[in-house]
């Protein structure tokens, strides 16, 4: 049993034969088969579907805001998690743009850190409630070309894990690498997933690509 296989759940299409890849990240104190979970309410036919588990199901120890050097070495590790596994995607043939991505709350920011770390065109990707991380954002982070990628960012207004200000720099920042971003402000929304978040999820990611 190699590393894919003992650190990842994978479900939907197998990958020898998928058209496209979702690839799932957890919050804070979750796990791999609770994201899971929301596969069963997205528009992905014909994916095959990765959810890469956490170390005590935590990305990195600290608040997104906290500075870097305070969530390291656990950072970079969780970051080595995903790239292992996009790399693993790609060396059964999967293109770049056929990647996509999903996060919520902590595995929403990971996501986003990732993918902004590693611009590129991709499928797209989804940040339920999340931003990138750092207590600054550091421009010289951020390489890469989005080419367009749609990126769909949403939070609720007074969320008490991801301040708005942070979802909107990073909404600046993924512009700025050419991302075709996506925000949507919900008032007084929980810290949680809404069913709205999960149509748009729907029409304006995964319907618009065309597999």
């Amino acid at each position: 049993m190699n590393a894919i296989q003992k650190n990842y759940l994978a479900s939907g299409q197998a990958l020898d034969s998928a058209e496209a890849v979702l690839i799932m990240i957890h919050g804070r104190g979750s796990n791999a088969s609770d994201i899971m979970e929301l596969a069963g309410e997205l528009q992905i036919d014909r994916m095959a579907i990765f959810a890469p588990q956490a170390p005590q199901n935590s990305w990195y120890p600290h608040s997104f805001m906290a500075p870097i050097d305070t969530n390291q070495p656990a950072l970079d590790v969780s970051l080595g998690i995903v790239d292992e596994l996009v790399k693993h995607v790609l060396s059964y043939g999967i293109a770049r743009e056929s990647i996509f991505f999903l996060g919520f709350s902590q595995g929403a920011c990971l996501m986003l850190e990732y993918v902004s770390r590693n611009a590129g065109k991709y499928g797209g990707a989804i940040a339920f409630t999340g931003g990138l991380i750092g207590e600054k954002l550091v421009d010289d982070n951020y390489q890469g070309d989005f080419s367009g990628t749609r990126v769909l960012i949403t939070s609720g207004d007074l969320d008490p894990h991801v301040p708005l200000v942070r979802v909107k720099e990073s909404v600046a920042q993924l512009e700025i690498q050419q991302a075709n971003v996506r925000l949507e402000i919900y008032k007084g929304k929980p810290h949680t997933v809404l069913l709205d978040e999960i149509n748009i999820a729907n029409d304006w990611i995964f319907n618009h690509h065309q597999v």
